[in-house]
């Protein structure tokens, strides 16, 4: 039952899932996070309550998976500077990461220097076009600020990309 279950969400949201995870850890190698999402979403089958939507549940598993990857990956890069203090270690660009035109990686990169909520609700309002009531059921918002910081972060991303319209 479970398995079917969630079988099925997997067929229905793993590529929303996928490409909230790309633009949230900023990599397109994020396969193995979409199988972690589904896995704990399996393990805390239970605590899905049926008259909530499974995207939002598995898109809050996913934005909590993000923020572990993020948080592993900068313990990693923490001890990468430290053992190589004179090398170069992190030699991946955004060009290599997700190989976008130029408009792209400048949206791109103005997205990942905003702040995190403003990241979060440009992510999930602007790019995988989330009602507002999704948006905060996901981040644990009301509604009222999930408008109020998308407003705001819109506001600062255009700032951020020089007066380009969204």
């Amino acid at each position: 039952m479970i398995s079917n279950k969630i079988s099925e969400w997997f067929y229905l949201y793993n590529k929303d899932i996928y490409h909230f995870l790309v633009y949230y850890i900023g990599s397109s190698d994020v396969e193995d996070l979409v199988q972690e999402v589904f896995i704990r979403a399996i393990k805390g089958f239970d605590t899905f309550q049926e008259k909530s939507s499974p995207k939002t549940w598995l898109f809050s598993i996913a934005r909590n998976v993000g923020i572990d990857e993020i948080r592993k990956s900068k313990r990693l890069r923490m001890k990468q500077m430290i053992k190589f203090w004179n090398e170069e270690t992190d030699k991946e660009t955004p060009e290599k990461i997700l190989q976008l035109n130029e408009n792209n990686r400048l949206l791109y990169d103005s997205i990942q220097s905003l702040k995190a909520n403003y990241r979060d609700v440009v992510i999930l309002r602007g790019i995988k076009e989330l009602s507002v009531s999704e948006t905060a059921s996901i981040l644990n918002w009301n509604e009222n600020k999930v408008r109020i910081t998308y407003h705001r972060a819109l506001k600062a991303l255009q700032k951020s990309i020089g007066g380009f319209s969204l």
